[in-house]
């Protein structure tokens, strides 16, 4: 697997180096919060960071479910129905499953598929 190397935005916290260690815009995180309601005015400055740090964690987990869906189906390349069965197949994701199943593909997840990310 490819490693980040030394010019890396994601090592030095940002494409400047200023931005500190979080991967998505902190400002943009703010300006969707702020949007959520009417009723909120002002946000703390700890928020957006830990919503960042949420978003980041929950990426992840879904892009490693995926994964290994793409892993059984014996390929390299993750596509949508990937994301779409590991959606399925997992219980986090729940939430989820209105977005996916709009799709108009059918795709189920198969035993195997439930046994092996309920184990991880």
């Amino acid at each position: 697997m490819r490693q980040a190397g030394t010019y890396s935005g994601i090592l030095s916290g940002g494409i400047c180096g200023r931005t500190g260690p979080h991967l998505l815009p902190l400002a943009r995180i703010k300006k969707i919060m702020k949007k959520s309601g009417d009723d909120v005015k002002m946000i703390s400055g700890e928020a957006p960071i830990i919503f960042s740090k949420a978003c980041e964690l929950f990426i992840e987990k879904l892009a490693q479910r995926s994964w290994m869906v793409t892993m059984q189906g014996k390929r390299r390349t993750l596509n949508k129905q990937d994301v779409t069965s590991a959606v399925l197949a997992t219980d986090i994701f729940d939430f989820l499953v209105d977005l996916v199943s709009d799709s108009g593909n059918s795709v189920e997840a198969t035993p195997l598929e439930m046994d092996t990310f309920k184990s991880s």
